[in-house]
């Protein structure tokens, strides 16, 4: 992506097995932007992506933070540079949290000032709730983008409809295409943004391109709405709602809620209940996106860079 800030380093943990003990260690992937030299040397930056995406969704807005403080952009696991899950149904927030927990342990080994803040997009947010949930995590500020406790069941349904289908590509720029077909969410991009956004998103391997995901990772997804008895499914997701709220009411973190004017999975009128509780984010909505802005477009990265720097 443009910018004349150094390439980040690709890093690994090792985290646990996701809850069995016969689980084997596995790697987690993250982009580690160094801070500049005007920055605060105990600042980080934790990016964490949405549910079929990976780290370096966050290029452009790591090299804005970098001025400020060290950026950290993570592959979930499944996804990017990370290890994929033996059980598909173990791709789960709960497992997530636990990995990225282990993170902020790292990073705070390395540095016991350490402050840290997080930006998730989507199930990055969600992830970030639970951890800025827990006091002993400690997250000075949390970006939620385009996320809350309530998760429209339309949205739930559109992203099922695709999510882990593992087609194959002749062509970075065929691959591109379909990434844009089913991302419109993401509000407009030039072609330049369009190609820089899609082709990490991409594995080549014997002249074809492929996702970079564990198709697998729909498992839970598709677990949930394809359910026979949707009165079921949507307990299941109402019982999962009244969790998040119960998380979001615990966070004390100074918040900023982001949301796509037109997003299908952020309502606006959930949008304005947060406003209410928990920690009272304040909220800005981008015009002409959806779900999810992409934090590209200079607007966007300031409103983010701003909060942050903010005393």
């Amino acid at each position: 992506m443009s910018g004349s800030s150094p390439a980040p380093q690709l890093r690994y943990i090792t985290v646990a097995g996701p809850q069995a003990a016969s689980d084997r260690p596995r790697r987690m992937a993250y982009w580690d932007w160094p801070a500049g030299p005007a920055a605060d040397p105990h600042r980080v930056v934790i990016c964490v992506h949405g549910l079929s995406r990976q780290g370096r969704d966050f290029d452009v807005l790591a090299q804005a933070l970098s001025a400020q403080a060290r950026v950290i952009a993570v592959d979930v696991a499944g996804r990017g540079e990370s290890d994929w899950l033996a059980d598909p149904m173990a791709y789960q927030v709960a497992t997530y949290a636990a990995d990225l927990a282990a993170l902020i342990l790292e990073l705070r080994g390395q540095d016991a000032e350490a402050m840290i803040d997080w930006v998730g997009t989507s199930m990055g947010g969600l992830i970030g709730m639970a951890l800025a949930a827990q006091p002993a995590i400690g997250l000075r500020r949390l970006v939620l983008n385009d996320v809350g406790p309530v998760i429209q069941w339309e949205a739930l349904q559109r992203i099922g409809s695709y999510l882990g289908r593992n087609p194959s590509f002749s062509s970075e720029q065929e691959a591109a295409d379909l990434l844009a077909s089913i991302s419109t969410g993401f509000g407009p991009h030039t072609a330049q943004q369009w190609l820089a956004l899609s082709r990490p998103m991409l594995r080549e391997r014997d002249g074809r391109w492929w996702l970079h995901y564990d198709p697998a990772l729909a498992v839970p997804v598709r677990a949930l709405t394809d359910h026979a008895d949707a009165v079921a499914a949507k307990k299941i997701v109402s019982d999962g709602e009244a969790a998040l709220w119960a998380m979001f009411d615990a966070i004390t973190a100074r918040a900023l809620l982001l949301r796509g004017a037109d997003s299908d999975l952020l309502s606006r009128e959930t949008a304005h209940a947060m406003q209410l509780r928990g920690p009272r984010p304040q909220c800005v909505e981008f015009a002409g996106v959806g779900h999810a802005p992409t934090l590209v477009s200079p607007d966007q990265v300031s409103v983010v860079s701003d909060f942050l720097a903010g005393a």
